[in-house]
């Protein structure tokens, strides 16, 4: 029988010529090199004070570290700008998601940067508690604000962070101010507890809501609704206006239900619209309307007092676990005790107690 004569399969690719290097290595040498030399803390300050996003963005990434090294750099860095902060305003905005945070933000912040403001934007974007990765989607979402250069987007990942914020959100607001920033907007994650952190961090607490999502019967948001210093309607365009101005009357009632606040202000609620940008003044007009009120009778300088011993003590908590967790005892005995728990060879309350004697031995 006569040998069958092979074809080549239809999929089968001819060799072709070699596409040329897309990447200079030259140029990645230099990026590497560049990336090696790390600026000093004096440096890193002279950088924020001169205003450059580039030593801003730097600092911020060393505040973030949770490299135990970048520590003592990154208090040098705090340190150094405290005397140049304290002199914006700071704007805390939550809502539960897809109320339309970021599209309120840009839109907020463009209206902003129109009356000559200079405003930085502080997203936490939540992570996964499997992969633990984070989209940081918001430069994507405001990308008109983004191309401000009156602005300036940080997305952060909440990472394991309970609600998403901790003492690095809290210094960021101090180097951003050193920066020039008068108005710092920080976005929350909008889930779990979020809201309190950023809270105890901003001046103004505004929360976003829409219209015929049952919003107005969660008693959980209870708990929100009482820190809110305003209560914004968003999507308040095209056949949702008249829902919105509901959903207005209806929130305006539930505020009376609560108690006055320490600084006499009043929360206010109000409709707007991201898109038409409709109401986007009347928020701005709001906060200063609080802003007044609360330099006035002294309760927004007495509110910072507050917020930064309660950031102080934040902290203590935050390095006494970062201390246990890195201790050379701890990291060897760790693994070992947590497979006792899990074998019910001993309870997670005595195996604490064990770890913690073994660390304040040291």
């Amino acid at each position: 029988m006569p040998n069958k004569k092979t074809h080549p399969s239809a999929l089968h690719e001819k060799a072709g010529i070699s596409p040329p290097e897309m990447i200079s290595s030259a140029a990645v040498k230099n990026i590497q090199q560049f990336r090696k030399v790390q600026p000093s803390s004096i440096e890193l300050v002279e950088g924020i004070l001169a205003e450059n996003i580039t030593s801003l963005s730097r600092a911020i990434t060393l505040v973030e570290s949770t490299n135990v090294s970048h520590l003592v750099k990154a208090n040098e860095v705090i340190n150094a700008c405290l005397p140049h902060a304290n002199k914006s305003v700071r704007i805390g905005i939550t809502g539960v998601p897809g109320v339309g945070k970021s599209t309120f933000i840009e839109a907020f912040g463009k209206y902003l940067t129109g009356l000559g403001k200079k405003v930085a934007v502080l997203a936490v974007d939540p992570s996964s508690t499997i992969s633990h990765g984070s989209i940081l989607g918001d430069k994507t979402r405001m990308e008109e604000l983004v191309k401000d250069k009156n602005a300036y987007i940080r997305p952060s990942a909440s990472g394991a962070t309970l609600g998403g914020v901790a003492r690095k959100t809290r210094e960021t607001i101090t180097l951003c101010e050193a920066g020039g920033f008068d108005t710092i907007i920080i976005e929350t994650v909008g889930v779990g507890q979020s809201e309190t952190a950023v809270h105890s961090m901003v001046d103004f607490f505004l929360l976003l809501k829409i219209s015929g999502a049952g919003d107005e019967l969660q008693g959980i948001k209870r708990g929100i609704m009482e820190m809110a210093d305003a209560i914004v309607i968003n999507k308040a365009d095209g056949d949702n206006i008249k829902k919105a101005q509901f959903a207005k009357m209806e929130f305006n009632r539930a505020l009376h239900l609560f108690p006055a606040k320490k600084s006499e202000w009043i929360p206010t609620t109000s409709t707007c619209s991201a898109i038409t940008h409709e109401g986007i003044p009347e928020v701005w007009k709001t906060i200063e309307q609080f802003l007044e009120l609360t330099k006035g009778n002294n309760s927004l300088f007495e509110k910072r007092k507050e917020q930064n011993q309660y950031w102080m003590l934040e902290t203590i908590d935050e390095q006494l676990k970062l201390n246990f967790y890195n201790h050379p005892e701890i990291q060897k005995l760790l693994d070992s005790t947590k497979k006792s728990v899990q074998n019910d060879e001993i309870s997670p309350f005595a195996a604490a107690s064990f770890l913690l004697k073994m660390y304040f031995k040291k």
